[in-house]
């Protein structure tokens, strides 16, 4: 009788142990799944730049990995390099790597079509940064009012130059809506001021060795003119070394973009001016707004980044 007791309290606590050991490992297997589940959870954003051998997109870049960071979210940027068929190669491979939703800067708003395409047939949706597409669905664009930050230009080289003058345009890469915008305001105000000439305008591409180039090619054929505009602040550099070779320093140079080596040559007195995008709050305002719309939020079409005039 003794034994048989001692068998059975044996084999109850056999039995407790064993329940115990289940138990435990159904919490394991529980806490290891809520981990995955909030690793699963993080969002993801895949950030498309055009290139990052300009300032003005490495500042767009801090920007918004400073903001990710501050909001906990995760983001891969690729860097398109100026070549719009690697920055549809990129944004494919973003897509296969499984972000949440892309953020894109496009080389060139009629080329990155196909991809953002691509990323509505995978269900992720995009906005653009700083410049637009001309195809596939984009829930918000953020940018500068390029069309007015040209306009501002063109006006304050007319009140520079008084009732007449002859200009030059450095224009940014074909396709661009920048360059395409920036033109436009631009020549919006030639248009509204009399006794003013654009007298040669030719693209380089955003680019300040091409800018250079360029500039020197036109000062060979014409150097009958005040100022010069160029699409962004890297052209207008390169148009200011070209201008000081030719002895031309008293010609105006205005630029786009605001960045450190502009705004130090404004200071310098050897640019008249620049307009302000403010990039580093452009790549913010991107971040925050695909992290609210990840979220549930409704985005504006547009998202307007402020504008201002850099002038000694």
């Amino acid at each position: 009788m003794k034994s048989l007791w001692k068998f059975f309290i044996i084999t109850l606590m056999a039995v407790l142990v064993s329940a115990c050991s289940l138990q435990q490992g159904g919490g394991n297997e529980d806490s290891s799944e809520d981990q995955s589940k909030e690793k699963d959870g993080t969002q993801k954003i895949g950030l498309s730049i055009s290139t990052l051998n300009n300032p003005f997109f490495v500042t767009l870049r801090d920007g918004a990995e400073a903001k990710a960071k501050e909001l906990g979210v995760e983001i891969t940027t690729v860097d398109a390099q100026n070549d719009p068929a690697k920055q549809v190669s990129d944004i494919e491979d973003l897509i296969q790597q499984g972000v949440d939703i892309l953020l894109i800067n496009p080389t060139d708003s009629a080329a990155i079509a196909s991809a953002i395409k691509s990323a509505n047939k995978a269900e992720i949706p995009v906005i653009t940064v700083d410049r637009s597409a001309e195809g596939g669905e984009v829930i918000s664009h953020i940018a500068s009012d390029n069309v007015t930050g040209g306009k501002m230009a063109g006006e304050f080289i007319v009140s520079k130059l008084g009732d007449s003058g002859k200009v030059v345009e450095l224009e940014g890469i074909p396709g661009s809506s920048a360059a395409r915008e920036r033109g436009k305001g631009f020549n919006e105000a030639m248009d509204a001021a009399e006794g003013f000439e654009v007298v040669a305008k030719q693209a380089a591409n955003f680019d300040r060795a091409k800018g250079l180039t360029v500039m020197e090619n036109i000062i060979q054929s014409t150097n009958e003119f005040e100022a010069v505009f160029a699409h962004n602040d890297e052209m207008a550099l390169g148009a200011v070394q070209a201008l000081k070779a030719a002895g031309m320093e008293d010609v105006i140079v205005v630029g786009f973009d605001a960045t450190d080596d502009a705004v130090k040559a404004v200071e310098e007195g050897k640019m008249a001016a620049t307009v302000a995008q403010k990039p580093e709050l452009m790549g913010q305002q991107a971040v925050d707004a695909a992290s609210n719309y990840l979220d549930g939020e409704e985005l504006e079409e547009f998202i307007p980044v402020e504008l201002e005039l850099i002038k000694k």
